[in-house]
Parts: C-alpha cells; sequence; structure tokens
C-alpha cells in the first residue's frame, strides 16, 4: 500500500498489526484520504447508512449484517470503535486502575513490601503517554475485525454531509439508503467562562491529545460523573485536586439512584484522599495570561476566591453532537440537544433513527451498543423496543462504585416496608470493621479497615423481592449486569439468593449475608 489520498482496501487484507501501522500513520500525518471498504460489485441499495462508526454505529451495523442487510458505516476517524478507545472509557479505565494502585502504594507506604512512596514518581503525564502508546491497538482489531470477520462496509477518515433522509455525501461521492442511522456521539460541554480557551485547559479528550507536562495543581470545572472519576485519578498521581461543582457530588440529574449511604462513603472518601471539594459553586474566571495559573470562583457563602492551579479540567458533562442534523432533516432535539426518539429508535423523521450518546443519557457504552442494535432490527422488519430507563450503573473514585435498582430511600418511598442488609452495619463506624473485605480489599481490611468498602442491599419485605444493590469496593462490578437481569427481569429474592453458591469470599457478600436472614419468614434488616 502506498501513500495515495484514496485507500480502498476492499480487495487487500491487512492483518491487525498492518492496519495498527495504518492507523498511526493517518493519525500523525504520514498518510491523508479517506479508507474505502465498499463493495461496489453489490448492486442491492444500502438498507442502512450508519453515520458515526462508535458503538453505535459499529455494533448496529455488524447486527444488520447478519440479519442479511447491506450497510454502510462512515467515521470521520481512520478507525471504527469511536471515542470510547480512543478518548473516553479506555483512558478513564486505565487512569483508574492506576489510581487504585498509587492508593495501595500511598496508604501502606513503608510497609512490607512497600518501599517509601516517592510523590515524584507518580505522574499524570506517564500514565497518558502510556494510554497514547497503545490505544490504536483496540481500533486496528475492530478495523480488521469488522471487515475480516463481520463482512461490514465502511468509509473512514471522512465526513459525511446529510443531505437528506436517505442521502450523504462523502469525499463528493453521494450515496442513498432506505435510512439513515445517526451515531455521531456528543462532546464536552464548556462553559461559557471568560478564559476557557487558554492553554492548560483541557477536558477528557483534549487531555489524552494535548497534555505535554506535568501537572500538580488541578482545578475541576463540574461534578459530573467525569470530574469524580479524572478527580481521584488526578489526586493519586500526585496531582493536588480542587473539585468545583454547582451541586453537592453524586447529587445531580446525571445519575439516577444513587443510594445516600453509597454517597457519602464515595465523597468522605475522595476527602479523606486529600481531594478539596466545593459545591454551590460559580466559576467567574480561567486566570492567567496565555496560560491557566488559576480559577475565579464564587463560593456557596457569596465570597469570591482565586485558586492557584497549572491545569484546569472541565468536568461539566457532555451535550450531543445534533446540530448538523438539526439543520438538515428538522430532527426533533430536547432542551439539551439530544434526538427525540421513540423505543425504536425512530427519530421525528421518516426513515432516520438515532442511537448512543446522541438521543441523551444515559451515556453508557450498552446503551449505544443496544441502541444500534435496535435500530438495525426494526430496520430489518423487527418490532423490537428498548428501554434503557432502568440499568445498573458505576463510577470509579479510587475505588469501584456500582449500583443498580433502588436507593434505600427510593425503595421505602415505593414499598414503605423494606429491610436492609449492610457491611459495616448502620451505626457501626468504619473503622470497627473491617467489612466487607474480598477480593482487592483484604489488605485495607487488615490494616485500615475504614478503607475496606461498603456495601448495601435493599429488599421488599412483603415480596421478599431484591429491589436494590449498592457496593463500594472492587471486584463486583461485573456481577452487577447480572444483578440487574436479575432485579429487573427475573425479580430475585433474598431466598433466592441464599440459594445461590458463592465464591467465598466474593466481594459482594450479598449471598451469604441473605442466608443468614432468608430463614426468617419475617424478615428483619441485618
Amino acid at each position: 500500500m502506498d501513500s495515495e489520498t484514496y485507500m480502498d482496501v476492499r480487495d487487500e487484507h491487512p492483518t491487525n498489526a498492518e492496519w495498527r501501522t495504518l492507523i498511526d500513520e493517518f493519525e500523525d500525518g504520514r498518510r491523508q484520504g479517506a479508507i474505502y471498504n465498499l463493495d461496489r460489485s453489490d448492486d442491492r441499495e444500502f438498507d442502512a447508512i450508519f453515520v458515526g462508526g462508535g458503538a453505535g454505529g459499529r455494533f448496529g451495523s455488524a447486527f444488520m449484517r447478519a440479519r442479511g442487510g447491506r450497510q454502510l458505516t462512515i467515521d470521520q476517524w481512520p478507525f471504527l470503535g469511536g471515542s470510547c478507545p480512543h478518548q473516553a472509557c479506555v483512558p478513564h479505565h486505565l487512569f483508574s486502575e492506576a489510581a487504585r494502585e498509587l492508593d495501595l502504594a500511598r496508604t501502606l507506604s513503608g510497609r512490607f513490601w512497600y518501599p517509601e512512596f516517592d510523590e515524584s514518581k507518580a505522574s499524570v503525564l506517564d500514565m497518558v503517554q502510556l494510554f497514547v502508546s497503545g490505544r490504536n491497538s483496540a481500533h486496528s482489531f475492530m478495523n480488521w475485525q469488522s471487515k475480516e470477520q463481520l463482512g461490514m462496509e465502511y468509509i473512514l477518515n471522512a465526513t459525511a454531509s446529510v443531505i437528506d433522509a436517505h442521502t450523504v455525501e462523502v469525499e463528493g461521492e453521494i450515496f442513498t439508503a432506505k435510512n439513515l442511522v445517526l451515531a455521531t456521539g456528543s462532546a464536552t460541554v464548556f462553559p461559557d467562562v471568560p478564559g476557557i480557551d487558554k492553554a492548560g485547559v483541557f477536558d477528557y479528550a483534549t487531555l489524552v491529545e494535548d497534555l505535554d507536562y506535568n501537572p500538580r495543581s488541578c482545578v475541576i470545572i463540574g461534578g459530573s460523573k467525569v470530574a469524580i472519576e479524572y478527580g481521584s485519578f488526578f489526586q493519586a498521581a500526585g496531582c493536588q485536586t480542587t473539585i468545583l461543582a454547582r451541586s453537592p457530588l453524586m447529587q445531580g440529574s446525571g445519575l439516577h439512584h444513587i443510594d445516600d449511604d453509597l454517597r457519602e462513603y464515595v465523597v468522605d472518601g475522595m476527602r479523606r484522599r486529600g481531594i478539596q471539594i466545593f459545591d454551590g459553586t460559580e466559576t467567574l474566571e480561567i486566570l492567567g495570561d496565555e496560560r491557566a495559573t488559576g480559577v475565579r470562583v464564587r463560593m456557596a457563602d457569596g465570597s469570591v476566591r482565586d485558586i492557584p492551579c497549572d491545569m484546569v479540567f472541565v468536568g461539566t458533562g457532555e451535550r450531543p453532537n445534533s446540530d448538523p442534523f438539526v439543520k438538515a432533516l428538522g430532527v426533533s432535539v430536547d432542551d439539551r440537544g439530544a434526538v427525540i426518539v421513540d423505543d425504536h429508535m425512530r427519530t421525528s423523521v421518516p426513515g432516520v433513527y438515532a442511537v448512543g450518546d446522541l438521543i441523551g443519557a444515559p451515556m453508557e457504552m450498552f446503551k449505544a451498543r443496544k441502541c444500534g442494535m435496535t435500530a438495525a432490527r426494526n430496520i430489518m422488519g423487527e418490532d423490537y423496543s428498548f428501554d434503557f430507563s432502568e440499568y445498573p450503573d458505576f463510577l470509579h473514585s479510587t475505588y469501584e462504585v456500582t449500583w443498580v435498582g433502588l436507593s434505600e430511600r427510593e425503595a421505602r418511598e415505593e414499598y414503605g416496608d423494606v429491610i436492609v442488609i449492610q457491611m459495616p452495619p448502620p451505626g457501626v463506624p468504619y473503622g470497627d470493621i473491617p467489612l466487607p473485605c474480598s477480593d482487592g480489599t483484604m489488605l485495607f481490611a487488615f490494616t485500615h479497615p475504614e478503607l475496606s468498602g461498603f456495601q448495601k442491599a435493599v429488599f421488599d419485605s412483603k415480596s421478599r423481592r431484591l429491589v436494590g444493590a449498592h457496593h463500594v469496593g472492587y471486584g463486583a462490578k461485573d456481577g452487577f449486569q447480572y444483578l440487574d437481569f436479575l432485579i429487573h427481569k427475573v425479580g430475585v429474592t433474598i431466598d433466592q439468593l441464599a440459594e445461590m453458591n458463592e465464591l467465598f469470599l466474593n466481594p459482594s457478600h450479598f449471598i451469604q449475608l441473605s442466608r443468614l436472614r432468608a430463614g426468617a419468614m419475617q424478615l428483619e434488616s441485618l
């Protein structure tokens, strides 16, 4: 393959390693132009053109292809997979794992086999550079898999201009389809604050693209999930962090079913680790000449304060990239710019579907993938709906924080008589009992029991059904996708939990603790 501005890979079969090299070359400017994997010998009309090749577009395309349909996926990047592996989900998981390791090393500094913690070796920049050096491996696999295993047709490194509900233009060429599926994701909402465009101001995307120094102090504007996750990483990596939020952390509308005790444990843990958290604030100005040197903020009491820093991070949340489709198609959007769809992913314009972050919260990977699948199934003639109003959720502090179903307060409002199984039990100080200890927190349990985590299961006393589960620690996160199914699809009871075979010590403890109470006809809290 030579350096042409037009690359047709239809009859070529780059290996995963060759795709990695190609993507690197496109990213650093050694190659330019569109990448075509298009079967021009197929004269069938496209059943759908997917505008965007991230999670929603790729999974929808693959599902449609498997159903015998013909699809075309178009993405502006030289790879499939979208922002998750490139700038969003994958880096935050790497950074959160680093935060966990740094937290343990700092907590046990000088004990056992842990050396004295050297603060100078903790580095935000090192982790950012590590991520950037390896992120295209995921993309190369998706380019290869989508072509060689899934049979998808795609055009990459090219922008799709939507003409009407059945037509797009790519690189001067017109493509038509029976349907369009819009899947262009979202982007950070930068607040309208003087100085927000200064050097040294980042969001999650520009952090991995542009950071070229190691910050040692940071102010985060906003209290979103991103603010909690990146703030915990920055602090653990030796960057003193201050969070300026409008609402108390984990109490905003962006997170549902947050249990009060879970929130208290997480936010107190962030403060314990040195993060300064202020709510009720209004950011007034980014200080500094060409580079940010601080933030001027109006505090909750009305006073104005200047907080010095060498990095500003915007964690105010994301807004759907819907403007081009409102202009070209007139699709209806809500007051936050999210494209309005029904439970079949149909927009207000016949033949046009929208999926993923483009349709608003929750901006989660499971939703994007299932939205794409839902659109594909309906386009291919099935009557298939997807309700994503209830789902398991998580975030990272230095812990995995996971929850599903109702909070205790919500459960009491809905059911009245509920029982709670909680560790540590209500009223017992966290440092008095090393529970819930399990894989990932055993060292904490024996050295700093107040750091060993938190868990709560909430049951409706009358039906004995589990209606909510909440966990702070490690290792339980994957189990919550199954708890979600058991709660919302099966209606699992405390008695059925007691019949399960737990793996001792399993991270959630819900099974064995349920067994302690399941023998009683009249349930009591534990």
